[in-house]
């Protein structure tokens, strides 16, 4: 699949599938997974081509997108379903976990470079239906924040009525893409922002 985001707005609203990634995932026995650069969009593949009973769906971005992955790890991170991208030093307890899939990743990472004055850690979630309840990086006690440029429906396995979550829950609009996520609020800045006030706000 194409076209995974609002970010491709010259298109138009109806090439932007806010709801279909939560359509397909709410969908048994489907794979669905949303690569955020190259190297998972192999182990995606290799996902599908080694998966015997079970249909594999990628989605993939039109949008130019950087490589987030530079090391060599023998081990299929996408397989796993969720896994740490970026971490906190070692012993530091864990403030808030930044959790986005696809293109959204990306802006995770800068979100996490905009909170510097908080212990962040990023999960890589490419697909809903491998991941597991990790304890190591999911329960803790730490502020989960969500962010994908689609609808709410489907994130709430991962994130509890006192997190956040940063998406699209209205139709997309026709504008250029970079535009489309200043409106919608999903620029790293406007998003650390939000953070910042809610801590504020709890104490």
């Amino acid at each position: 699949m194409t076209h995974d985001s609002i970010a491709v707005g010259e298109d138009g609203p109806t090439h932007q599938p806010i709801e279909h990634l939560a359509s397909f995932r709410a969908m048994p026995n489907i794979n669905v997974i949303r690569p955020a650069d190259v190297i998972e969009t192999i182990e995606a593949w290799q996902i599908a081509l080694q998966s015997q009973d079970t249909p594999t769906l990628i989605a993939l971005s039109r949008q130019k997108l950087p490589q987030i992955r530079q090391e060599f790890t023998a081990a299929n991170l996408t397989a796993k379903g969720a896994y740490i991208i970026s971490d906190v030093s070692a012993n530091d307890q864990v403030d808030i976990t930044i959790l986005a899939s696809g293109s959204e990743l990306n802006i995770a990472l800068d979100v996490k470079q905009n909170l510097a004055e908080y212990k962040v850690r990023v999960v890589a979630v490419p697909c809903f239906e491998l991941a597991y309840q990790d304890g190591n990086f999911m329960n803790n006690n730490s502020l989960k924040i969500a962010i994908e440029a689609g609808c709410k429906y489907g994130w709430q396995r991962f994130i509890s009525t006192k997190d956040m979550f940063f998406g699209i829950d209205q139709f997309g609009k026709s504008a250029p893409g970079d535009k489309l996520l200043k409106h919608f609020g999903l620029e790293a800045e406007k998003i650390a922002q939000r953070i910042r006030s809610y801590l504020a706000r709890l104490g």
